[in-house]
């Protein structure tokens, strides 16, 4: 396990379309979330100690978001060769066990990871309703401890935006690095 901080967000950049089948079975593209004040793009995976340690706080966010116009979407772009505990498969026992409240989808090729950016897991990107980026940044502010949670910057920032504001302050994510296939490296 490589602990990365993710790099500052390209602020501006626009979201990259997509087209990935999710754990529900169905293909879904980024234009399948332009109805949402905001979108909050995740790159987790199941095996990741870092995701596992935020996954119910996720959940729960997911659910909050969906009641204020704003998408959840969770991407996995690790490969699963190496690391089985990846595979499509086991992503949607997961989604199903844990009774995921946003789309978790499969990043066979990783070229989204790349489009996007994305080096570990979690990594987190927030977009305005015109899918340009507005936060790159951390969950909050105790990732690895839920008990020490005094500012849940993520969900303040997908507000604001979804509100129009701006945010101001960025805090670097922190995971495992994306599990490159050697073609990818």
């Amino acid at each position: 396990m490589v602990l990365l901080h993710t790099p500052p967000g390209e602020l501006g950049a626009q979201a990259a379309p997509f087209e990935l089948t999710g754990t529900d079975g169905k293909i879904h593209r980024l234009a399948d979330y332009n109805d949402a004040k905001a979108l909050v793009l995740m790159f987790i995976c199941n095996h990741c100690p870092y995701v596992q340690a935020v996954e119910e706080r996720l959940i729960r966010l997911a659910e909050y978001l969906a009641t204020r116009e704003i998408a959840v979407v969770a991407i996995n772009s690790n490969d699963a060769i190496r690391y089985p505990e990846d595979r499509f498969e086991k992503m949607c026992q997961r989604a199903a066990e844990k009774r995921y409240s946003f789309d978790y989808l499969y990043d066979e090729s990783q070229q989204v990871a790349k489009d996007y950016g994305a080096i570990c897991t979690p990594d987190f990107f927030i977009y305005d309703a015109q899918r340009t980026l507005r936060y790159r940044g951390r969950l909050d502010d105790a990732p690895r401890n839920p008990a020490q949670v005094t500012r849940e910057e993520l969900k303040l920032a997908a507000i604001a935006i979804a509100e129009g504001h701006n945010v101001e302050v960025q805090h670097p994510s922190m995971g495992c690095s994306i599990k490159w296939k050697s073609e990818n490296c």
